[in-house]
């Protein structure tokens, strides 16, 4: 029989043969694990629909950063849950915000983390949307002005990165201009740049206690039907001076993963978000899959497509995972 083909299979041998020859890696350094951090007293509570994520007091911060450290995970990412909300979210800039708080907490506790400081004001605005509102429509310019204060009073409080989720035209250059005026010109911008108006979010919203009380996010985050829209919203953070570039959802849109990589010079970031965490806990709890596998074929998936870090609910697990290979 003569037929001549190419024999693929050769470089599949073995365990030891694919792994010499794996294109792509996931490490630990590329983890950022969210924390939510509320305010009060010994609060360890769990968030119904993200199985293994709590709501955690300062109090309580201690046992969770030591889990951290100790599984070699660099980054942390806060959001916080404050006691009080009101129309301007002024818990978000306040100097003993519960964010700002545990920001110093950590940076006192734990200076080798990198402390990521989520920056919006959906968590404390009694309406749940993330600016000011006025007669039914979220302001644009009047919103940066606090956007700004909360980016100051985290960096004053020792963020290492400025994270603004808010998709507020104009957002990084606000800030940018607000963290150099007050003598923060070496702390960095994570742009949430490319972020979709998505029902993945949906679990994100019980643990922060952030769903708008009114209409949705549609005005100011993007159309998951939109290609271009998001090549035009990271172009414009990039020149007004941002250091990284969030794509968020994560599994959704990996093509959008790759066209940040193939655009940018910049690092990309894809945020593995509270929907794909808890439909995979959801799954694996009932027995339909093979938790690890699943997670780590996402994770690659994610690396593969061009981001640099993956911010995931997962990391700790991963984490694990990566130290038993």
């Amino acid at each position: 029989m003569s037929l001549q083909f190419k024999r693929h299979r050769r470089l599949r041998q073995s365990a030891s043969m694919r792994a010499l020859v794996r294109e792509t890696h996931v490490h630990v350094d590329d983890l950022i694990y969210p924390i939510f951090i509320a305010e009060g007293e010994n609060i360890k509570r769990e968030i119904s629909s993200m199985p293994g994520i709590y709501n955690l007091s300062i109090d309580r911060l201690k046992e969770e950063m030591d889990e951290v450290q100790s599984l070699g995970i660099k980054s942390v990412l806060l959001f916080g849950i404050p006691l009080e909300k009101d129309e301007c979210g002024t818990q978000a800039f306040h100097d003993h915000g519960i964010v700002q708080e545990g920001i110093r907490f950590i940076k006192k506790n734990y200076p080798e983390i990198v402390i990521i400081a989520d920056t919006c004001l959906c968590e404390y605005t009694s309406h749940g949307h993330c600016g000011i509102v006025e007669e039914g429509r979220v302001l644009n310019d009047e919103s940066l002005e606090l956007l700004v204060k909360t980016a100051v009073s985290q960096a004053e409080a020792g963020a290492d990165i400025i994270a603004p989720s808010n998709m507020m035209d104009g957002f990084v250059a606000a800030i940018r201009k607000g963290l150099d005026e007050a003598g923060y010109i070496d702390t960095p911008i994570m742009s949430y740049g490319v972020k979709y108006s998505s029902a993945f979010y949906g679990p994100f919203r019980e643990a922060a206690d952030s769903t708008p009380q009114f209409g949705d996010r549609k005005a100011y985050q993007m159309d998951p039907a939109n290609r271009l829209e998001a090549l035009r919203e990271a172009e414009s953070d990039a020149e007004e001076g941002a250091d990284f570039m969030i794509v968020k959802p994560g599994m959704p849109y990996l093509d959008i993963v790759r066209d940040m990589k193939n655009t940018l010079k910049m690092p990309i970031v894809i945020y593995n978000v509270s929907g794909e965490y808890s439909m995979v806990k959801a799954a694996a709890q009932n027995g339909w899959i093979d938790e690890e596998r699943i997670v780590m074929e996402m994770m690659v998936s994610m690396k593969r497509a061009g981001a640099d870090l993956i911010m995931t609910y997962f990391a700790k697990d991963v984490a694990r995972w990566l130290k038993e290979q």
